[in-house]
């Protein structure tokens, strides 16, 4: 048995002493000994004992019931009455005071040793219970869910805070009310009036009820409010979610029901704002796709319209001649139609790599492809003073694609290259095109000896709009990148050695070229 601080409260002084001593052979300390009342309330401040043994007659006006009940309530310390009064009203008097053991006079040494083990023992216990109510209580009180506590006849009990706050009820006044008058629910859609639902759990048992949605009514709504159904008119109140649940004892059987309630507004507010933002995010997103689309656009037809710009003037040149060169003049007039032509061509284009859909699917030889898009730029090349080296190999393998959205690919990569050797240090300007196949997919690579790119700068290269050119859009790469996507490859950027920059991208092909489909 764990040594104990006892205080001795007895008007015998030789009684006191034997207890005392009877004390001292068990283990316990006896921090002090009192006659009266009044001495007893002031040394139990004092030391703070863990156990008092108290008489019932003292001396002074103050007797031992008395003055326990005022220990037990400043104090909480637990009491034991050492007594020789046992008459009814004693004993009864006694037991408002909750003392945790009555042991008459004479008693011997193991009864009280006995008694007193039982009262600590009691009292840890009772220290614990305390504690974990507390811990309950606050628990219960801080968060943000209502929760209503319920005897097994549907009467309050216990509410927190924040179901105070939604009934409009505070816990003392609702304490044993029944749960329906604090609780007022109706049916969210048809407003008619819904079963109390701590009765529903108890009826239940350990069988839960089912969520449900109602509509709780403030505690000031007119009397027969409830069930009074008004079409169009929404009752007031918030909309909740309830949840019940029965308390079961340790002998299986019903001793209450809990509710717990959460407000739906702010959740629902939220909810809606999130489907609002969704929605704003994704009328953005279509216009910053329109952006890109205007963007993509302006940047591919910009290189046919200028073909078609400058072969009209060549066209009027012709024609402002006294005997105009018709031969000359139908064969610009020809190229002009070719590049608006190829115009629409690339806005088609355009359009169907914005839908992830090749425009006009067919086989395609790259090298083939390559080469004409060459020819199609040998007045830039030849203005910017680039020699061309081209390793293509020739015949299959066959990449299925459209044949226009290919030749944007590799003419953004021309262009790319040859507005990065336009600066005026760049002496060897050099382009160089090969391909190669392997297995089943062909590797084209283009480089050139222009300012190069960093390491770094990589992937950030494809994004659109992005640019480092003055005047640039910063959407030929990303064009590029989503063309070689949608036909199922893979486009990538490095720097060159010892300086400019190389561009490769590889798509899936067929050995031989099918028939015509």
């Amino acid at each position: 048995m764990n040594a104990a601080r006892i205080l001795v409260v007895e008007d015998d002084r030789i009684v006191a002493r034997d207890i005392q001593q009877q004390l001292a052979r068990m283990g316990h300390v006896v921090v002090g000994t009192s006659a009266s009342g009044e001495d007893a309330i002031r040394l139990a401040g004092r030391h703070q004992p863990d156990l008092v043994l108290m008489d019932i007659r003292l001396e002074g006006e103050m007797d031992g019931i008395e003055a326990a009940r005022r220990i037990r309530d400043t104090h909480r310390i637990p009491i034991v009455f050492l007594t020789a009064y046992a008459n009814d009203e004693t004993v009864r008097r006694a037991s408002l005071t909750e003392p945790f053991g009555y042991l008459l006079k004479p008693f011997e040494e193991p009864q009280m040793r006995t008694v007193i083990q039982m009262a600590l023992y009691k009292h840890a216990s009772d220290a614990k219970l305390r504690m974990s109510e507390r811990r309950y209580a606050t628990t219960l009180a801080s968060i943000r869910d209502g929760v209503i506590l319920c005897d097994g006849d549907g009467r309050i009990g216990f509410m927190n805070r924040a179901a105070e706050t939604m009934t409009g009820w505070t816990a003392a006044e609702a304490a044993g009310l029944p749960l329906a008058t604090v609780f007022v629910a109706v049916d969210e859609e048809t407003q008619e009036p819904l079963e109390d639902f701590a009765a529903l759990a108890l009826r239940s048992g350990p069988l839960a009820p089912p969520e449900r949605l109602s509509r709780l009514l403030p505690r000031e709504a007119p009397a027969g409010t409830a069930g009074a159904v008004v079409p169009g008119v929404v009752l007031p109140g918030v909309v909740v979610e309830e949840r019940c649940s029965a308390v079961i004892d340790d002998r299986g059987q019903v001793a209450g029901a809990i509710l717990v309630f959460s407000d739906l507004t702010q959740r629902r507010q939220i909810a809606e704002a999130l489907r609002r933002a969704e929605a704003d995010l994704a009328h953005i997103g279509r216009l910053t796709m329109m952006g890109e689309l205007a963007a993509a656009i302006a940047h591919e037809v910009n290189q046919p319209l200028m073909a078609v710009v400058t072969n009209a003037g060549t066209c009027l040149q012709h024609l402002s001649k006294a005997k105009p060169d018709l031969g000359k003049t139908r064969a610009v007039v020809e190229r002009i139609v070719r590049d608006a032509q190829r115009a629409g061509d690339v806005v088609r284009s355009i359009h169907a790599l914005a839908r992830r859909t090749p425009a006009d699917p067919g086989w395609v030889d790259m090298s083939a492809l390559i080469a004409d898009t060459l020819a199609l730029v040998r007045a830039e090349l030849r203005r910017a003073r680039i020699r061309v080296e081209t390793d293509l190999i020739q015949g299959p393998p066959w990449v299925h694609g459209d044949r226009v959205q290919l030749q944007q690919l590799v003419l953004n990569l021309v262009m790319n290259a040859i507005e990065a050797m336009a600066a005026p240090e760049t002496d060897d300007r050099r382009l160089r095109i090969t391909t190669d196949a392997e297995e089943d997919r062909i590797r084209v690579r283009v480089e050139d000896s222009g300012v190069g790119i960093a390491e770094a700068d990589a992937e950030t290269l494809f994004r659109a709009l992005y640019t480092t050119k003055p005047d640039g859009l910063g959407m030929g790469l990303s064009i590029s990148r989503s063309i070689v996507e949608l036909h199922g490859g893979r486009l990538t950027a490095e720097p060159a050695v010892p300086r400019g920059s190389v561009f490769e991208f590889v798509l899936p092909v067929k050995p031989v070229k099918p028939g015509r489909e």
